[in-house]
């Protein structure tokens, strides 16, 4: 008797299907020998179907593992590559939701800076005094974070995701805070003794204590937005508490003064929103900057801290020695500077010049200098002026939303944390990456991206204008 006269046709071919997957795990069962890897290719498919039918919560992994380095601060996540695979997903489903007009595209001038800053980029790389550098790292690192730029903005265009977005922020700034946090107690990667890092021994970004600091930087702002914001839920505002609390910890763990300068940036900010009396302010700073310093241990730091002489410590020096060296990078390349990630390779050589070559290559420790040496001075231009247009239309788009409900307009919570936070992180930015090496990393450029999601979700969604001073549409 023939199988098809026991089960009928749909049956038949459900039975033939899951025969036939189960063959192909059992083969690479035998190839793979990584049951985790086995899993991620299990849940592939369901996966797959999700980013179909709503490919945010795709874009959004994306953004966590490649920004905060999840599977570095966790290796056992290590073998599923998952930076890779929500890469590929994430571009293939954007790719597919575009040609069916399921995404709506739309325009502000911050993109067309972006775009500008990026072009600049581009072309610059052919001009780059190590161009094989310069284009492993616009391949690798650069060239995703640009087309992220329009898939955040693209796609974060509710208040649902909003909120989605906002909290798994803080959730992953949270998690790697456990990391360092465990690592500061037991001493592990350590440097200089007692600042903390992730992943230093496989070259994680998470291994400099410095970027540490500005990565956990960014959760921070939408925690504190969480907690400040009227009627965000009790849940939402649980986690803004908790998410805080060990985000701020990690930070002092780091000893960054960079950070340090980030979170009260961060807390001013909100400071100004919430205390109305300039006088209270300004004295619960000025005491409360001092017990961050006090409280960060940075006097016990081997460099940079009490124990040096002189008005100028040794951390200081090499900072002024860098940025020296990039300002001549820039002057004998002003337009396109010398390349994408190339300031390394290009320090021994300008530093000799000067007499300042202290036996090895460093990073230029200032995102502004940074800019100018790898980009020239027209680029530094460009970025200039994209992070001047995105801070402006960051303050401008918050200032309406306060308009709007001060007239009585109905502005969803998450929206509001989401416009408050924008600010905060975009001067968290300014004040720490004056001294962090972020300028082509993908702080600023997720702050953009999220600054044109609020600024769109108030003029096509509220219907509020924010080019000039105008009384808000009532809803």
């Amino acid at each position: 008797m023939r199988l098809s006269h026991l089960l009928p046709q749909s049956q038949l071919g459900q039975l033939l299907l899951a025969v036939l997957a189960t063959g192909a795990m059992a083969g690479l069962w035998w190839v793979v020998r990584e049951p985790l890897v086995i899993a991620a290719l299990c849940v592939a498919p369901l996966a797959v179907w999700v980013g179909l039918n709503n490919p945010f919560p795709l874009c959004l992994g994306f953004i966590l593992f490649s920004f905060f380095r999840l599977h570095e601060a966790y290796p056992f996540l290590e073998p599923l590559k998952l930076p890779m695979l929500l890469a590929l997903g994430t571009i293939s489903v954007l790719g597919a939701h575009f040609l069916t007009r399921r995404i709506q595209p739309y325009w502000r001038p911050e993109l067309s800076w972006l775009s500008w800053f990026f072009l600049h980029t581009t072309v610059a790389m052919f001009f780059s005094a190590g161009r094989p550098v310069a284009m492993a790292y616009w391949t690798d690192t650069f060239v995703k974070i640009y087309i992220m730029v329009f898939a955040i903005a693209w796609l974060t265009t509710t208040p649902r995701r909003f909120n989605a977005a906002g909290a798994s922020f803080i959730l992953a700034g949270a998690a790697v805070s456990l990391i360092a946090i465990s690592n500061s107690i037991q001493g592990i990667g350590l440097v200089e003794g007692s600042r903390v890092t992730i992943g230093r021994a496989v070259g994680s970004v998470l291994g400099d204590p410095n970027d540490l600091s500005l990565v956990l930087l960014f959760p921070m702002a939408f925690s504190v937005s969480f907690i400040v914001t009227r009627q965000i839920g009790a849940l939402n505002r649980t986690v803004g508490v908790l998410g805080f609390g060990l985000i701020f910890w990690a930070i002092m763990c780091t000893q960054s003064r960079g950070g340090l300068l980030g979170i009260m940036a961060i807390l001013g900010l909100f400071g100004l929103r919430v205390i109305k009396s300039k006088a209270l302010l300004l004295a619960i700073g000025g005491i409360g900057a001092l017990g961050l310093f006090a409280a960060a241990g940075i006097s016990s730091r081997s460099s940079g801290g009490a124990g040096e002489s002189g008005l100028v410590d040794e951390s200081a020096a090499g900072r002024f020695n860098a940025w020296e060296c990039a300002f001549w990078m820039a002057f004998d390349h002003p337009l396109f500077g010398v390349g994408i990630d190339n300031f390394r390779y290009n320090y021994y050589a300008y530093s000799t010049m000067l007499g300042t070559f202290e036996g090895l290559a460093k990073a230029v420790h200032s995102t502004w200098f940074a800019v100018l040496s790898e980009g020239g001075f027209l680029g530094f231009a460009l970025f200039m002026t994209l992070t001047v247009k995105t801070v402006r239309l960051a303050f401008r788009v918050l200032k309406r939303l306060d308009m709007a409900q001060a007239a009585g307009v109905a502005v969803p919570p998450a929206a509001m944390a989401m416009a408050a936070a924008m600010p905060a992180g975009m001067l968290s930015f300014i004040a720490s990456g004056s001294f962090l090496t972020q300028a082509f990393t993908w702080p600023l450029y997720i702050l953009v991206a999220l600054t044109v999601a609020c600024a769109h979700y108030a003029t096509a969604t509220l219907g509020l204008e924010l080019d000039m001073v105008a009384k808000p549409k009532a809803a």
